[in-house]
């Protein structure tokens, strides 16, 4: 038995940075238990604000955000952190990339994401939260992490 895969579906440009691992916090305004490896999924409906798009700034994330309506990347979720206040909110700027005016009390909430790596695009129907994919297609290797004592440069 495949273990269940699970995707989240996001506005053009946001989707693209998540998988290109510039953004590593995706807002939400409810929180999540969910962990391990999640689908990015580029939702049909782009995201129109020029501060959104100010951050493709490559061909190749061009590229990227041209997508819709299907997935295009995977990265781990690896963690939800509460935005209680403005304050928390804009110090995480550098990882979610949203203005200040985004903002919403009584709090919000980030899912951080690590590993993450562009996909071969699959056009599928996609949903505003987690939903589960049957792709088994698609297989998602864990990255290679450094052996115990080996993730320090030698002196």
């Amino acid at each position: 038995m495949t273990q269940q895969r699970y995707a989240i579906s996001l506005r053009q440009p946001w989707a693209a940075l998540v998988a290109a691992g510039r953004k590593t916090v995706e807002v939400r305004s409810w929180p999540t238990k969910r962990r391990g490896w999640i689908f990015i999924h580029a939702s049909k409906t782009p995201d129109e604000r020029p501060e959104a798009w100010r951050h493709i700034d490559t061909p190749e994330l061009i590229r990227l955000a041209e997508f819709r309506g299907g997935l295009l990347g995977v990265a781990e979720l690896v963690d939800c952190v509460e935005y209680a206040n403005l304050e928390t909110f804009a110090d995480a700027t550098p990882r979610h990339y949203n203005e200040g005016s985004w903002f919403r009390p009584p709090r919000l909430f980030g899912f951080a994401f690590a590993h993450a790596k562009v996909l071969p695009f699959v056009a599928i129907p996609g949903n505003t939260n987690f939903f589960p994919v049957q792709a088994p297609w698609l297989v998602v290797a864990p990255p290679e992490r450094p052996a115990a004592g080996k993730d320090l440069p030698d002196e």
